[in-house]
């Protein structure tokens, strides 16, 4: 549900998001020729992240995810919470990444973690 309104509410507030962009894709994607789902061009899975990363998108795989989840989840601990979610998309990045070069543009000294009052 992230896609059509960005990192907010919880899951039960975007579900409903979700379920109608994947609705839109796969009548997009049915419409072109009445065909169904085609199988992807290059079945390589890392494909995708090197099509993305040769156009300078910062991409976040899944060990990158779980370290800011990691990350959530300390926040929130230490103020008895479940979590705490980062919210803007430029530190996301910078803590899911921080062995790698951060947001495009950033610069890697200026990097900040969230705190919590």
């Amino acid at each position: 549900g992230w896609i059509k309104r960005g990192p907010i509410g919880l899951i039960g507030h975007t579900k409903s998001d979700a379920a109608e962009t994947i609705r839109h894709l796969v009548e997009d994607a049915t419409e072109q020729d009445g065909a169904a789902l085609r199988t992807a061009p290059e079945p390589d899975p890392s494909a995708v992240i090197d099509f993305l990363s040769a156009r300078g998108v910062p991409v976040v795989e899944w060990a990158d995810w779980e370290v800011l989840d990691a990350h959530e989840i300390a926040l929130g601990t230490a103020v008895g919470r479940e979590r705490i979610k980062v919210v803007p998309r430029e530190e996301m990045t910078a803590i899911a990444r921080p062995r790698r070069e951060g947001p495009i543009g950033a610069d890697p000294g200026s990097r900040t973690t969230p705190t919590v009052d």
